[in-house]
């Protein structure tokens, strides 16, 4: 009898448990990102106006190529952590440029706004985190712990 009443109590706590159990909360839908018309212009060869997989694949593949170019001084294919260094540093001026320039309300950092306004006038706008920039729970390494555009040992924009 007993038995019988501590399996009836212990699935009746199991489904309660199971009941009160709730989702995450979702994550506020984003607007989507503009992508620039000169990307779309070089990138997007089927005119759809998006970057499929594919043409994302060439765009970075030529993307790294111009990195390498541009800092891979001892030419190995590869950059060094003085290479690195030398990227990092460029971009960081590069960027304290651009917030110079066109940080409007002249918070530390470029709202959607003042990136438009960039982007109108022409600039060519680095990735990865700059000043400003939010330090969360992705880190470094973005979504999923993989390395992105603006990870400390990944290929970042110049």
């Amino acid at each position: 009898m007993k038995t019988t009443q501590f399996i009836t109590f212990a699935a009746l706590l199991g489904s309660c448990g199971f009941a009160s159990a709730q989702d995450k909360p979702k994550r506020p839908d984003r607007p989507q990102r503009e992508i620039p018309a000169v990307v779309l212009e070089k990138f997007d060869t089927d005119k759809d106006g998006k970057i499929s997989p594919d043409e994302r694949k060439v765009m970075m593949a030529e993307r790294e190529a111009a990195i390498l170019k541009n800092f891979d001084t001892d030419k190995d294919g590869k950059l060094s952590p003085d290479e690195r260094k030398a990227m990092r540093e460029q971009m960081e001026a590069r960027r304290k440029a651009l917030l110079e320039k066109y940080d409007a309300d002249k918070n530390g950092k470029l709202s959607a706004e003042e990136i438009k306004t960039a982007r109108a006038a022409g600039e060519e706008m680095p990735m990865g985190p700059g000043p400003g920039d939010r330090k969360g729970p992705r880190g470094p390494k973005g979504p999923g712990g993989k390395k992105g555009p603006g990870a400390p040992d990944a290929p970042a924009a110049e």
